[in-house]
């Protein structure tokens, strides 16, 4: 199948009035019921207990990356040791039960929408059927078209730019189409209409991150030739999978998959992006892009610049060096993987003073909730997956790395975290270009800052300042 270039974008990337009235998800009216009560909330809490003690900071933590440090207000998630995220107080099974899926579908295998994720995230509230396909609906009404000037940018970077660099660049461009900070740069912004404008820009880049992947994406793997279609009458996940070639109606559907794998590949998507919205916000990524707006940077700057966290190895790379690994450790076992040569090859990368990758988190200290629904995606699938000697190889691991990491005893947690499988299952559908893994991470992250950006303004919540401590200070405090 082949693609005619993708028609040029109109100049104006935001719903018009009429037609956004015609999609509307009711989103702005449940916020707008929403925020005197919470208004009052945080007033109460800012006049009656803002000097008590929320825990002790020690000058190991100070240097040590601040972990633990209770000392950010974060809205839509909370990440507990034990049970792992919970997404408005709810657990990941409790959001596969009750979040609404692909309206046009009947399978009850369908996973959830991310967008039903983005309602639960902004409101409190599980969106009904009608106001996750509304909301559906404007994202992908809003994708549609990018900025010309965007469009040009993406399409002269270099091939081999770093795909998160190129995301970046795209998203900071479309600064230029804030509604946010035209309106400040006008003066004609009282501080409690804030939230309502960060809200436009906040839905926006969400919106625009299938069209700037799929522009990435081509980029790396076919010189730029589109390898598919936007399709405003779908949603969001499956319009980033026939961006990227990997659907059967849209797209060249470059792996020549079945009707039911492009199925399955779409629900990976939803899944993958569906639970990958958002871990607090203390995290790299969630964190830089809280910081930004914070000096009311508007919602593509501040989210360009989480990307830029996203980027760094120790954040947004994990899920791409445990394919390496497995990948590795496939060439020097045998063809039926013993138990036995396994547990040989982990204590030899132990004993090497090497890690396991996909094991263990700085926070969680049972296995991480998300790898559970990641291998239960694989379990229901047995045929798709028999012959993967790589998938049957990370299952087999989540079973025998933690006895080992347990015995070796240096392991906090010694239980698989969620890139133990996420990105091997990418690459068994075909995205084998390892660094491009992070823009579908950067592409479900968004949903958790942008929430967090609309309440911060809705909140008033002021420019993040810490007070930082030089080396002399330090010693004065330690007697040294």
């Amino acid at each position: 199948m082949s693609l005619s270039k993708v028609p040029a974008a109109s100049r104006g990337i935001h719903v018009s009035v009429r037609r956004q009235s015609s999609l509307r998800s009711d989103l702005k009216a449940a916020l707008k019921e929403l925020i005197p009560q919470k208004r009052q909330d945080m007033l109460k809490i800012k006049q009656k207990c803002s000097d008590m003690k929320v825990g002790d900071i020690t000058v190991g933590s100070l240097i040590g990356g601040m972990r633990g440090n209770c000392s950010m207000f974060w809205q839509g998630t909370s990440l507990d040791s034990q049970e792992g995220i919970r997404f408005q107080g709810k657990n990941i099974k409790e959001c596969q039960a009750c979040l609404p899926s692909d309206p046009t579908s009947c399978d009850p295998s369908d996973n959830f929408l991310p967008e039903s994720m983005l309602w639960l995230l902004m409101t409190g509230n599980v969106p009904t059927k009608q106001q996750a396909s509304n909301l559906s609906s404007e994202l992908a009404y809003r994708g549609a078209h990018l900025p010309d000037y965007t469009i040009k940018i993406m399409r002269n970077l270099p091939q081999d730019m770093h795909p998160m660099t190129q995301l970046a660049i795209g998203l900071a461009s479309m600064n230029k189409s804030s509604r946010f900070a035209r309106k400040y740069e006008q003066g004609s912004l009282g501080k409690n209409d804030y939230w309502e404008y960060t809200l436009d820009d906040a839905l926006q880049v969400i919106a625009s991150l299938p069209k700037l992947t799929g522009l990435i994406y081509s980029n790396i793997v076919s010189n730029g030739e589109p390898l598919g279609q936007y399709n405003e009458n779908r949603d969001w996940s499956y319009n980033i999978c026939s961006l990227l070639g990997m659907t059967t109606g849209d797209s060249i559907n470059r792996h020549d998959l079945t009707e039911q794998q492009a199925k399955d590949f779409v629900n990976l998507m939803r899944l993958y992006t569906g639970i990958h919205v958002d871990h607090e916000g203390g995290n790299v990524s969630a964190h830089t892009t809280h910081l930004v707006g914070s000096a009311l940077g508007d919602p593509f700057l501040s989210y360009s610049s989480g990307i830029m966290g996203l980027a760094g190895p120790l954040h947004g790379l994990a899920a791409q060096e445990v394919v390496k690994f497995l990948i590795e450790m496939n060439s020097k076992l045998s063809p039926e993987m013993p138990k036995s040569e396994i547990e040989d090859y982990l204590w030899k990368l132990l004993n090497s003073k090497r890690v396991v990758p996909g094991y263990g988190h700085a926070v969680l200290r049972k296995a991480d909730p998300r790898f559970t629904a990641m291998l239960d995606f694989v379990k229901a699938r047995p045929e798709e997956f028999k012959t993967d000697r790589n998938v049957a190889l990370m299952q087999k691991l989540s079973e025998i790395a933690p006895k080992v990491l347990i015995e070796h005893g240096k392991t906090k947690n010694p239980y698989p975290n969620v890139d133990s499988a996420s990105g091997i299952l990418f690459y068994h559908y075909g995205i084998k270009e390892l660094l491009f893994l992070t823009v579908i991470f950067g592409c479900s992250r968004s949903m958790g800052p942008m929430t967090q950006l609309v309440w911060d303004r809705i909140y008033g919540l002021p420019i993040e300042r810490p007070k930082s401590l030089d080396m002399d200070s330090l010693k004065a405090l330690c007697h040294l």
